[in-house]
């Protein structure tokens, strides 16, 4: 993509500037600077929110004790014992590992020789797990066995909060899997939030959770509104999710996920941050990744106070999406009066956007008709291997992807000690999930057999 020349840069954090590559620059590092370490560690209690609910460690959770190696799953040395973990047993945290797990309670069941009904009662609270089946249990949902141990923030996130962009291709037990990973992506943010001053929320009628828009509501007109609240001017928008993050907006970018191929991205207003997830599980390429971040900030903005799940919203949030990137009055002197693919070719160049992203824009402008749409797209669906229509990876545009979480993490180790191993314990998580999220390399060795 071309430099916008907007000549906007982010609101920096607490104070200072952020810089940001142009969008023309192609793998080189973009400079932006992490937050900054508090002063003082703040206990900071996000309020009691519509759709979650913040619990805070109760005194006696530290009695029982914490695991002392971190991603561990048996009884260790320091760490709480089965009877302990039994006696004290979160059954929230069950339901939690399990739908990370993506597993059903009948699977869990089978795993642990009981019936799925106990495995039930087990999660709605109405008797315990035996001490004997923790470890079993830990090591089944991959997790430690402190992670069953309540006193520990935790967003429980209604499903019904989430929004997800291929709502009916994707299964419900993927879409559990999803919340869950939400709620784990907040409580990291949360973690991290102590020690470190992240960007103030920046997005008009959100306040902790609750999401009172005072923008228009027709989609195009708040897709303006936000544009120039947030400073961006009507030209094209460089580093999309970069900017989303600097607005105070959590955005995750996870690994492949075989397991939820259909989940393409997902987003809330319903914790104590708004949380967009951006996944590469259908498709790797940098046009869609934007567009499809806009369509989720579409979500925030407009969606924030009413139940997922309509496919009216999900046209609304295409519609802001695409105003956000393309406004009419910018895009419309430079759409080709007829189906030129090439000038097409050169524009999503300009304003990083598809092909197809613009082909609809002539369409709904009335610069083609639907029949002279609907042959453009044929055209370009045999060029799609052909220069300036293949898909462009995401990895080759540093600034669309995201690096909040990953730099505070940064900050805090530098001026507090912080390590991955502290914060597994802290979070009673496998380590390798602690990497995985704040965006960490993975240490595990890739093995090969020898030919």
């Amino acid at each position: 993509m071309r430099d916008s020349g907007t000549g906007h840069e982010p609101p920096s954090v607490r104070g200072s500037r952020t810089e940001h590559e142009p969008p023309s620059v192609r793998g080189s590092r973009t400079e932006h600077e992490p937050p900054s370490v508090r002063g003082s560690r703040t206990e900071h209690e996000p309020p009691s929110v519509r759709g979650s609910r913040t619990e805070h460690e109760p005194p006696s959770v530290r009695d029982v004790g914490m695991e002392r190696e971190a991603g561990g799953r048996g009884a260790r040395a320091g760490g709480p014992s089965p009877q302990a973990v039994a006696d004290a047993f979160d059954a929230t945290r069950l339901t939690q590992a399990r739908h990370l797990a993506a597993l059903t309670k009948k699977e869990v069941a089978e795993h642990l020789g009981v019936s799925p009904a106990a495995v039930g009662q087990y999660e709605s609270g109405v008797t315990r797990p035996r001490p004997d089946l923790i470890p079993r249990l830990a090591e089944v949902l991959a997790v430690p066995m402190a992670f069953f141990l309540p006193g520990r923030p935790h967003g429980k996130l209604d499903g019904s909060m989430a929004h997800f962009r291929s709502l009916r291709s994707t299964r419900a037990y993927q879409r559990a899997k999803a919340v869950a990973f939400v709620e784990q992506v907040w409580e990291l943010t949360y973690a991290l939030e102590k020690r470190v001053q992240l960007p103030l929320v920046d997005l008009p009628g959100f306040a902790g959770g609750e999401m009172h828009s005072d923008l228009p509501r027709d989609p195009a007109g708040a897709a303006r509104a936000l544009r120039a609240h947030w400073g961006l001017g009507t030209g094209p928008i460089g580093h999309l999710v970069r900017r989303m993050e600097s607005h105070g907006i959590v955005v995750a970018f996870p690994r492949h996920d075989p397991d939820a191929v259909t989940v393409d991205a997902f987003s809330t207003s319903s914790l104590p941050r708004p949380i967009v997830v951006l996944t590469p599980n259908r498709f790797d390429d940098i046009y869609r990744h934007r567009f499809t971040a806009a369509h989720e900030l579409g979500h925030l903005v407009l969606h924030g106070d009413t139940a997922a799940g309509d496919t009216h919203q999900e046209r609304e949030a295409d519609a802001f999406a695409a105003e956000f990137l393309t406004p009419r009055d910018s895009i419309l002197p430079q759409l080709p009066l007829r189906a030129d693919l090439r000038r097409l070719a050169e524009l999503r160049l300009t304003w990083g956007v598809s092909v197809d992203s613009l082909l609809y824009r002539c369409r709904e402008t009335g610069l083609l008709s639907d029949s002279a749409a609907g042959r453009a797209y044929q055209r370009l669906a045999a060029l799609r291997e052909q220069p300036g229509f293949t898909n462009e990876p995401v990895s080759g545009y540093p600034g669309e992807q995201p690096v909040l979480l990953a730099q505070a993490f940064e900050l805090a180790g530098r001026e507090s000690g912080l390590s991955a191993a502290m914060l597994a314990q802290e979070l009673a998580w496998p380590i390798a999930r602690v990497r995985e999220l704040i965006g960490l390399p993975d240490r595990r060795p890739s093995l090969k057999l020898v030919p």
